[in-house]
């Protein structure tokens, strides 16, 4: 999340979720117009295999996505009417991702996924508490989603506020002060491994820990341990759109 916000804002996290519902409004809606001369359009492709269930192969799919939006070479699937109706009764999301509110890391278009692919919860800086443990719980625990992938991304602002409060030792505004108390494991192993730019080890060092904590916790931990679950910790590039496996990648799919 963009550190640089403009005076009028309110809170860092209210600019940010609004920001971010309108970008991805905006792409899941944009249509172009025909005239009489256009070639016609081509709807986005409906996935119809069936979702991965190892972790090697979901986190396979969600890297190729990836790849995709690094080159532009995008598919758009499971975005179309069709995707819509399949569906609407029940879902079957290959992957949970826990990323920041930041509106530059939309985990749906980064991965190049659609509807009905993951699960998805985004947090200031990926804070952590129970309701959003539980949310991630929720896929692996309840229909065996087999992947979880902890996102964390390149000038997250949620991080440097977290980052100069405990510093300076001057608490944030409202709750926000409830991110940087979250926070403050990662800023201390941040100042343990020192660095040119401490921000960036700060918000790499959350992603490994909060991956960590999930992966070792009592529930997701059994799961892990039968190989029915990976957790993987990441870091996205603003710069690149390439997504950085930082912990945790799954063994190749055989095959």
């Amino acid at each position: 999340m963009d550190s640089a916000g403009q005076p009028h804002r309110r809170t860092l996290l209210a600019g940010g979720l609004v920001v971010a519902a309108g970008a991805l409004t905006a792409c899941s809606s944009a249509s172009a117009s025909l005239g009489p001369t256009a070639a016609p359009t081509t709807a986005a492709p409906t996935t119809t295999d069936v979702p991965p269930t190892t972790p090697g192969a979901a986190f396979r799919r969600l890297m190729d996505g990836n790849k995709r939006w690094v080159s532009g070479d995008l598919r758009h699937p499971d975005r179309d009417p069709n995707r819509r109706q399949l569906v609407a009764q029940k879902q079957e999301p290959f992957g949970v991702v826990l990323s920041c509110i930041d509106s530059r890391v939309p985990p749906e278009l980064l991965f190049d996924t659609g509807l009905g692919d993951l699960y998805v919860m985004r947090t200031g800086g990926q804070a952590v508490g129970p309701v959003v443990v539980g949310s991630v719980e929720y896929g692996p625990m309840t229909s065996g989603t087999p992947l979880i992938v902890v996102l964390g991304h390149q000038r997250c602002g949620a991080v440097k506020a977290a980052y100069e409060s405990i510093r300076d030792g001057e608490p944030l505004p409202g709750n926000l002060e409830a991110i940087a108390k979250a926070l403050r494991p990662a800023y201390e192993q941040a100042v343990r491994e020192g660095g040119a730019d401490p921000v960036e080890t700060m918000a790499r060092a959350q992603v490994k820990l909060t991956a960590a904590d999930l992966r070792s916790n009592q529930d997701l931990a059994p799961l892990v341990k039968k190989g029915a679950l990976a957790v993987v910790g990441a870091y996205y590039s603003l710069d690149t759109g390439q997504v950085e496996v930082l912990t945790g990648r799954p063994p190749a799919p055989a095959g």
